[in-house]
């Protein structure tokens, strides 16, 4: 049986998410610093562990290490492949200008020596990481909450995962949006126009179905799963998405995002079965409406059609 999953209204942690994003941004400009580049920007997403999230091991300088914020303690660790290792404290108060600050002094105790740009990317927040005394507010409790929906988030999109056996991405966190999100593709390359700043064509260099989960925005002030397939074909919002709550919603220029409310899968009967129902009806409406080979694209265990495996 699922255990309650904790409620997370938007409203009442929007300042430490805000605060959190920008922590995982710095944490995530590290990754890009050490890392090769992988299609899709996938060498620089975040990832869930049994106690926070991390960057997964990484490389500079000579050094194998990898950095781990962990939620339990509320602490970031810095470790080394020789066993070295140093501890950011997480508390109210810490300002995005004092975690940038200490997690470069950190990492140069360790010899490591990231070339990072010092600004958010892809979000409201413009205020360069060393000057920003504006976002400090960490309470640990919701960080803590929203922490138990992404881990359990990550157990359901890993077994909505194992439904497709083509080029699909891991489940990762973005720290650009801050999302949790799995991409599906076609196989296919997409166009791209000209006019695409590099990371978006990089992004979007072929057909893909992304699933994913995020706490919420200025605009969608509420937590919210989603799907979006691009390029996005005809009549993709003419399909009927599962459950009845989930809905298409415009998106961009002339686009549509399936939403479905975290609020209405916490409080289902069976909240897994409500959301792989959901990520599959929308797959089933991006694939069928861009003409993918559903059929090739199956594994031998996805359940198909879905009311077999979740009992609807």
């Amino acid at each position: 049986m699922t255990a309650q999953l904790p409620s997370l209204p938007y409203d009442e942690w929007v300042a430490t998410k805000d605060t959190l994003h920008l922590y995982a941004q710095v944490l995530g400009k590290v990754r890009l610093a050490a890392t090769p580049m992988r299609n899709h920007w996938w060498n620089v997403p975040l990832y869930v562990t049994a106690r926070g999230v991390t960057t997964g091991a990484l490389h500079l300088d000579g050094t194998d290490f990898d950095i781990e914020l962990d939620v339990l303690e509320n602490v970031v660790v810095f470790r080394t492949d020789d066993g070295s290792f140093r501890r950011l404290v997480l508390h109210d108060g810490l300002a995005v200008a004092d975690f940038w600050r200490g997690t470069i002094d950190l990492l140069a105790e360790l010899g490591l020596h990231p070339d990072l740009v010092p600004t958010p990317f892809g979000v409201p927040m413009t205020t360069p990481f060393p000057d920003d005394v504006e976002h400090a507010t960490y309470d640990a409790d919701a960080v803590r909450r929203w922490w138990t929906v992404l881990r359990w988030n990550h157990r359901v999109l890993s077994e909505f995962a194992g439904w497709f056996c083509g080029k699909a991405s891991p489940v990762h966190l973005f720290w650009h949006s801050f999302d949790l999100a799995h991409t599906r593709f076609s196989g296919r390359r997409a166009p791209v126009s000209p006019d695409a700043d590099p990371v978006t064509a990089q992004a979007y260099s072929h057909e893909a179905i992304s699933f994913g989960w995020w706490a919420g925005d200025a605009r969608t002030p509420f937590p919210a799963y989603y799907s979006y397939t691009a390029p996005e074909p005809e009549g993709l919002a003419d399909h009927r998405l599962r459950p009845d709550a989930a809905e298409w919603q415009p998106s961009g220029d002339s686009g549509h995002l399936a939403l479905l409310r975290y609020e209405d899968v916490r409080t289902a009967v069976d909240p897994e079965r409500l959301l792989l129902d959901f990520l599959q009806s929308a797959y089933e409406a991006g694939a069928t409406a861009a003409g993918w080979d559903v059929a090739d694209l199956t594994t031998d265990w996805c359940p198909v059609p879905p009311p077999r495996r979740l009992g609807t």
